[in-house]
């Protein structure tokens, strides 16, 4: 069941061309729907700090600086040294840009406590064992302004067994052992018990994958 050399660090030739690599997989459909949730679906506003939770090679990061101005600031964190050297190469140019080497599962300097108007992870959450999503949604919470936004873009909650065989295939195949389990992962319950409601949810591909919004209440 899944691939086990999948790793929530991706690192070679799949870290430098991770972006290009989602465009052509989903012949560059990827481009545009990341696109459209950066620009219509993520609350951020002009001057507002922004938190990305495994920046990869920097696109959701460029497309968000695109829409707080020169006030804000995206933050970018990862630890796979070729991720964050093509995110930094990619980024360099932007102003209101930061990518920095860090571990989301430990917590974060005491410079980001209450910092952050929105935190994203894209892609990613499914990778952690539920031990660590437990330290990253707290990190999260500590990072956030009272009212802040925490966005997840993932595999959707669903019984695996009626799901599509496309799908069984991605996940049996090419997926991580954790991704799986996610599929019947409590997230909203985790979310409430941790102070995030839930506000906001769009389903795409059928409902296999899920953009959720979820509110800070401290």
């Amino acid at each position: 069941m899944g691939n086990p050399k999948v790793s929530v660090v991706i690192t070679g030739w799949e870290a430098r061309y991770y972006d290009e690599i989602l465009d052509i997989v989903t012949l560059f459909q990827y481009r545009k729907f990341i696109r459209k949730l950066m620009h219509e679906e993520t609350a951020v506003f002009p001057g507002a700090r922004v938190a990305e939770l495994g920046v990869g090679n920097g696109r959701n990061a460029i497309l968000l600086s695109e829409k707080i101005g020169p006030e804000g600031v995206v933050v970018g964190f990862d630890i796979s040294p070729d991720m964050l050297k093509r995110a930094r190469e990619k980024t360099e140019k932007y102003g209101n840009i930061m990518i920095v080497n860090h571990d989301i599962r430990v917590p974060f300097e005491r410079e980001y406590e209450n910092y952050f108007d929105v935190a994203l992870i894209a892609l990613a959450f499914h990778g952690f064992t539920p031990e660590d999503r437990i330290r990253i949604i707290e990190n999260t919470k500590s990072i956030l302004k009272d009212g802040g936004k925490f966005y997840l873009l993932d595999y959707n909650q669903m019984d695996y067994s009626k799901a599509p065989f496309y799908f069984k295939i991605l996940i049996d195949k090419f997926e991580c052992p954790l991704a799986e389990e996610f599929l019947s992962y409590p997230l909203v319950e985790v979310m409430e018990k941790h102070g995030f409601k839930l506000t906001k949810k769009r389903e795409y591909v059928r409902g296999l994958f899920q953009y959720s919004e979820f509110t800070l209440i401290k």
